[in-house]
């Protein structure tokens, strides 16, 4: 009888220790099923990651610019009965049963009339029309909730000056700059109340979740009033990546998304930086997830580049496209890795990138090729295994609730690197 007891007071007190498993949140960009060849990725290309992720977030629906509501960016993908994929990625819950799957909206995938996003937020009944739209979109097509990865205006990008230009920077600055938004405080109340009135609507359903993706290069400060939305949401993802991109740097490469700010950098430019913010303004650790980034930030080295390849270093705008993903100044990881490979002797082959890895584990890998005898030079800043495993580790250390893997279909899904498929997500996982 006492080791009854014993027994169901050891059972009791386990279930009274609260777990705190970490969240690792996959996010799939539905784009990749319209790519070809080796970077199209179809539902079932999802299944060996599933297993490895809590939650799977859709991106990405969008903002209908009259109406206001929330709309598939892509109708005959996402819910024609020739695809329905929106059903097709929810289903997967059934083999899967402890899977999340929230459906994103904004994401920079809408780009129909941007304006749309803040005009949303100026009026009450816009955001009752997009909330309301929101939640039924979800719940029609089996979601658990909604992400809500808003596009607010970004931070001016960094500008390569002349002297002069320098010079006339600095006195235009005594003067004042002028804001990426006049209205930016109108935003920020009309974005509370967007999160307020959401999490309102979800919460007459059951178990339906709501997050935040915080996308690179917005001002937190200015548009998220932390403590008013902190205990509306279940988590926030920080897209703490894409600090350094050819789009907005065109003239200058460097770490696309340190862990710690690099030597005479901008200090808020990194992941420690984002997170200091929330856990500075009272968010719970615990609701703080780190996006980890699977594109390859790329750009043009040219003859003024430094020969050392070290950044920040000069450039003439985004790396050419991928054979497979062709976008300028994109890579996939898979891309890259490709790139990476010891060539065998042959005539005439493309030269390979040198890789050069990060000691202080710190800032990043890069790699590089410079332009000769008529080749084009590149400078690629990526994630690889050993950068993605340092920042699970990172959100370990931090007691974070864990890390983001954006987007799955830049991994290396098809094993083309090493034969196992997903490194970039394995690592991370790992680690966490």
């Amino acid at each position: 009888m006492k080791i009854l007891v014993a027994v169901v007071a050891i059972l009791a007190a386990a279930r009274a220790v609260p777990t705190n498993t970490p969240r690792f949140v996959c996010y799939y960009d539905s784009n990749s099923y319209t790519r070809e060849s080796q970077a199209r990725m179809l539902p079932n290309d999802l299944e060996p990651a599933l297993s490895f992720c809590t939650h799977l977030v859709y991106g990405y629906a969008g903002v209908h610019p009259d109406t206001y509501k929330m709309v598939p960016l892509n109708e005959n993908l996402d819910v024609d009965r020739s695809h329905a994929n929106y059903r097709t990625i929810t289903n997967f819950k059934s083999k899967y049963p402890n899977l999340k799957v929230l459906l994103s909206v904004g994401g920079d995938a809408d780009n129909e009339e941007i304006q749309k996003y803040n005009l949303l937020l100026e009026s009450a009944q816009a955001r009752t029309s997009f909330v309301n739209s929101g939640v039924l979109l979800a719940e029609q097509h089996g979601f658990d909730g909604v992400d809500i990865a808003w596009q607010f205006a970004r931070i001016k990008p960094k500008k390569i000056r002349s002297s002069w230009g320098s010079f006339w920077h600095g006195v235009k600055k005594t003067f004042g700059t002028t804001p990426v938004d006049e209205k930016e405080s109108e935003h920020r109340e009309g974005f509370t109340a967007l999160v307020r009135e959401f999490k309102q609507a979800l919460s007459l359903k059951p178990n339906m979740q709501l997050s935040l993706t915080v996308l690179p290069n917005v001002n937190a400060s200015i548009y998220y009033d932390v403590p008013s939305i902190i205990n509306l949401v279940d988590f926030i993802n920080l897209n703490a990546f894409d600090f350094y991109n050819a789009e907005r740097n065109p003239k200058e490469a460097d770490y696309a998304a340190p862990i710690y700010t690099p030597q005479n950098r901008n200090p808020l430019l990194n992941v420690d930086a984002a997170v200091s913010y929330w856990k500075q303004n009272h968010a719970p650790l615990n609701k703080i997830v780190i996006g980890i980034s699977t594109k390859a930030r790329t750009w043009k080295l040219d003859e003024d580049s430094e020969i050392a390849g070290v950044p920040p270093i000069h450039t003439d705008g985004p790396g050419e496209a991928g054979p497979y993903t062709k976008m300028d100044g994109i890579l996939s990881y898979p891309e890259v890795c490709a790139k990476l490979i010891e060539p065998k002797h042959q005539k005439g082959m493309r030269p390979n990138l040198r890789k050069v890895t990060d000691p202080s584990k710190r800032f990043g890998t890069y790699a590089f090729r410079l332009p000769d005898n008529g080749e084009g030079g590149i400078w690629v800043s990526y994630e690889d295994s050993d950068t993605a495993g340092e920042k699970a580790g990172y959100a370990k250390s931090k007691n974070l609730g864990g890390v983001s893997i954006s987007d799955l279909s830049m991994d290396d899904f098809r094993g083309l690197c090493s034969g196992e498929k997903y490194p970039i997500l394995r690592a991370a996982k790992y680690r966490l």
